[in-house]
């Protein structure tokens, strides 16, 4: 029998449970027929004071990712999807697919998250004017920022500038307010910057980059919207969404 509402697609999607951005923002993108199930990785809001502090954060994720992805499964799920950011990025572009693989073949079907996203959202761009030089968004402490620039230079990037919101805990991330993410867009962009990139799964921005790509005429790259819309393509899902820039609505 196939689902009452997710007749088309059902994603399982795994985010930690501080994270208040992910699940709206997902189902605001969600076409008919395509439904989102949620599944939460006990996360502690802690103080993110020190690199300590920052890296035992960060392994309390990752050691709780399998059995979210579990949860999800509970659902039947045709496709997960990873609504975290830092482990994206954490290891570099071939630690990324080394964790995808094995959330893959825990889960026994195909799935994506934002750092795979936002690179094949970049070549859908690119398609269109070639992208070399990037800034990057990010809530991250220094630490993580690190780790963030080093995977994009890895995937051949030339990073211009990187702003951090540097927010001193988790749940923290999910405050950062609109006029503060316009400010952010606004300090990065410069005339030899070819794309900017917004990380951090926490951080608000699908309804803002739309206008900001449109303002600056070049991509402006939420990372939900980013990896919504490549679960969506690589689930079989062609519809075209109107009000989150020309991800959704044109490729």
């Amino acid at each position: 029998m196939t689902d009452a509402l997710g007749f088309r697609k059902k994603f399982g999607i795994v985010v930690p449970s501080v994270n208040t951005i992910v699940q709206p923002e997902c189902d605001l993108m969600r076409p008919p027929g395509v439904t989102n199930h949620i599944a939460r990785i006990a996360t502690k809001n802690r103080p993110l004071k020190s690199d300590a502090d920052f890296t035992a954060h960060v392994e309390s994720m990752r050691a709780g990712i399998m059995e979210a992805v579990d949860q999800c499964m509970g659902t039947d799920p045709d496709f997960i999807i990873m609504g975290l950011s830092l482990e994206a990025f954490w290891d570099g572009v071939e630690g990324a697919k080394a964790l995808m693989t094995r959330v893959e073949e825990r889960a026994g079907v195909p799935g994506t998250m934002g750092s795979t996203g936002i690179l094949a959202a970049l070549d859908a761009y690119a398609s269109a004017s070639p992208i070399k030089t990037i800034s990057l968004i990010t809530p991250h402490r220094p630490m993580g920022d690190e780790r963030v620039h080093a995977y994009f230079t890895e995937a051949g990037y030339t990073v211009k500038t990187l702003k951090s919101f540097d927010c001193q805990t988790p749940l923290a991330i999910g405050h950062v307010q609109p006029q503060d993410m316009l400010a952010a867009i606004e300090e990065v962009d410069a005339e030899d910057v070819d794309a900017i990139i917004q990380v951090g799964t926490n951080l608000c921005n699908a309804l803002l980059a739309p206008a900001e790509e449109q303002k600056r005429e070049k991509p402006v790259i939420a990372i939900n919207t980013a990896t919504y819309w490549h679960a969506l393509r690589s689930a079989g899902i062609p519809d075209q969404i109107e009000g989150f820039g020309k991800l959704l609505a044109e490729w």
